[in-house]
């Protein structure tokens, strides 16, 4: 399977479920952007790291791990998204110490914040590109305009959160299929898809 380098292109707050934001993520040779929901202390990390000129006053914990990795010589040479599932997005870290190189599985939101501090590449498959990507309609003088913020606006943010609903399987169900999933999924203590179910009910 072939990869595909992206670059971060901003960070939309989620109208939907309290307290996340979806990051979007651009792909460098093509036009496809891909969503994906991260908390608000990762949120707050990413936005950091790209912010040149913001320097918490101590060590957040993504920037501990920096500092620790580089005091033992360890590099984080590369971030591949290799998985989705209901939604999720799998990753790992590809790491080199002593020119051996070791891969480590991580969440997302925290695999992107530690490729920012390393300056290291972010890769996904073509086929979860292809399964979870979409095409934003902005008009490309006002996202021009819009380059230097790292926030984007309601009108993509809107976009977004029907993408991110799109990955989940959730839209195209009805009330009762929703109301179903919910009992599932509580019933079998998965409180994040629960979430996910409640907030696209509360949405109807």
């Amino acid at each position: 399977m072939s990869l595909v380098r992206l670059n971060i292109k901003g960070i939309s707050y989620s109208q939907t479920q309290n307290g996340a934001y979806a990051l979007i993520l651009n792909e460098v040779d093509g036009d496809r952007k891909l969503p994906i929901v991260i908390g608000a202390f990762e949120a707050q990390s990413i936005a950091i790291a790209l912010e040149k000129e913001i320097r918490p006053p101590r060590p957040l914990t993504h920037d501990l791990f920096k500092n620790f990795a580089d005091r033992f010589d360890i590099v984080v040479k590369q971030v591949i998204i290799h998985k989705l599932v209901d939604g999720v997005f799998y990753s790992s870290l590809i790491c080199e110490r002593d020119k051996i190189e070791e891969i480590i599985d991580a969440r997302t939101s925290d695999a992107i914040a530690l490729a920012l501090r390393f300056q290291a590449p972010i890769f996904t498959y073509k086929n979860i590109l292809d399964k979870a990507g979409i095409y934003l309609k902005v008009n490309p003088k006002k996202e021009d305009e819009e380059q230097d913020s790292i926030l984007v606006d309601d009108l993509i943010a809107e976009e977004i959160e029907n993408a991110v609903a799109d990955q989940e399987g959730y839209k195209d169900k009805s009330l009762e299929e929703l109301n179903s999933l919910l009992e599932d999924a509580v019933n079998n203590e998965d409180y994040e898809k629960a979430a996910k179910i409640r907030d696209e009910i509360s949405k109807r």
